[in-house]
C-alpha cells in the first residue's frame, strides 16, 4: 500500500472516530426528560388538567422535556419512584412515608403548599340524623383510597382517638378510591357518611359539583402535614435545586404563576423536610397500616 492510500485510510478512520464520538456525547439538558407522576387522588383527566401549566413552567425552569404519567393506584407511584421510573412525584403524607421506607430513606421531599402544613379532612353526610362522629355507629361509611393520608389514614387515626373502630363500629366500610368519588358515594346514598380532604371538598363546592343542601360537612379533623413534591434521592443535586427553586419562586402576583398556583390549590409553595411527616408515620403505626 502506497503512502497516499495509507493517508486516505487514516483520514477515513479519523472521520469514523469523530462520528462515533459525536454519538457518544451525553444528552444535553434539552434532550433530557423529567418524568413526573402523582397519586391518583382525583380522576386522571383532572390530574392532567391541573398539571399541564405546571409542566410547561418546569420545562422552562429546567430546560428539560417534562412528561406526566398518571398511574392506576397510590402504590404504583411509590413503586415507580423506588424503581427509578419517575423522577418527581406529587405524594400525600402517608405515600411519602411509604416512599421513604421503600427507598431506604433516600426519597427527598422538596416543597409543599403552605396549606399542607395545616391540612384537614372533612367528614360528610346526607343523613340529617348524623350530627357528630358518635352518630356514625351502625352506619355505612366511605374512605377514599386505602393509602390516602387525608381520605383514610388521618381520619381513621382521629376516629380511633374519638373511641371509634371503623371495622367494628360501622355497619360497612367502603373505599371509593378518590376524594371526588367519596362525595359521589355519599350523594348517591352508597354510603351514609364519608371523609375526604378539605381542598377537594372546597373545590367541588366552588365548582357547584356537589349539592350542599343535600351533602354537608358535619366534622373536621385537627390539622396535620400532608401533600408534597418528592424527588428520588439519586437525582442530580443541581437538578434537585432547580426544581426546588422553581416551586419556591412561584409568585401569586405573576399572572402565569397565579394560574399554576390556583390549579394546585396553593397560596404558595414553601420548603419541607422529612421530619414533618414523622407524625404521620406514627399515626400509620397506631392505625395498623405500617408494621
Amino acid at each position: 500500500m502506497n503512502h497516499s492510500s495509507m493517508r486516505r485510510l487514516a483520514l477515513k478512520a479519523a472521520a469514523a472516530c469523530a462520528v462515533a464520538s459525536l454519538f457518544a456525547l451525553p444528552a444535553t439538558a434539552s434532550d433530557a426528560v423529567l418524568r413526573v407522576s402523582a397519586i391518583p387522588d382525583e380522576a386522571p383527566t383532572e390530574l392532567q388538567r391541573k398539571f399541564a401549566p405546571l409542566g410547561k413552567y418546569l420545562e422552562a425552569q429546567t430546560g428539560m422535556k417534562v412528561v406526566f404519567t398518571p398511574v392506576s393506584d397510590y402504590a404504583a407511584v411509590v413503586e415507580s419512584l423506588a424503581t427509578k421510573k419517575i423522577d418527581l412525584a406529587w405524594l400525600g403524607g402517608f405515600t411519602f412515608v411509604q416512599a421513604k421506607i421503600r427507598t431506604n430513606g433516600t426519597a427527598i421531599p422538596i416543597a409543599q403548599r403552605e396549606e399542607d402544613a395545616k391540612f384537614t379532612s372533612k367528614f360528610i353526610t346526607a343523613d340529617p340524623a348524623i350530627k357528630g362522629l358518635a352518630d356514625l355507629k351502625g352506619k355505612t361509611f366511605a374512605f377514599g383510597a386505602p393509602s390516602s393520608t387525608s381520605g383514610s389514614l388521618m381520619p381513621r387515626f382521629f376516629l380511633q382517638q374519638a373511641g371509634l373502630n371503623p371495622e367494628k363500629d360501622f355497619k360497612n366500610v367502603a373505599f371509593s378510591g378518590a376524594h371526588d368519588a367519596t362525595v359521589a358515594f355519599v350523594a348517591a346514598g352508597k354510603a351514609e357518611a364519608g371523609v375526604l380532604n378539605a381542598s377537594v371538598w372546597d373545590k367541588l363546592v366552588e365548582a357547584k359539583k356537589v349539592d350542599t343542601d343535600k351533602v354537608r360537612v358535619f366534622a373536621t379533623t385537627p390539622p396535620y402535614f400532608d401533600y408534597n413534591w418528592t424527588v428520588r434521592g439519586d437525582l442530580d443535586p443541581a437538578l434537585v435545586k432547580k426544581l426546588t427553586d422553581a416551586f419556591l419562586k412561584l409568585d401569586p402576583a405573576n399572572p402565569e404563576h397565579k394560574e399554576i398556583l390556583a390549579l394546585q390549590r396553593a397560596a404558595k409553595f414553601i420548603p419541607t423536610k422529612k421530619e414533618n411527616y414523622d407524625g404521620i408515620e406514627k399515626a400509620a403505626h397506631a392505625a395498623g397500616l405500617l408494621k
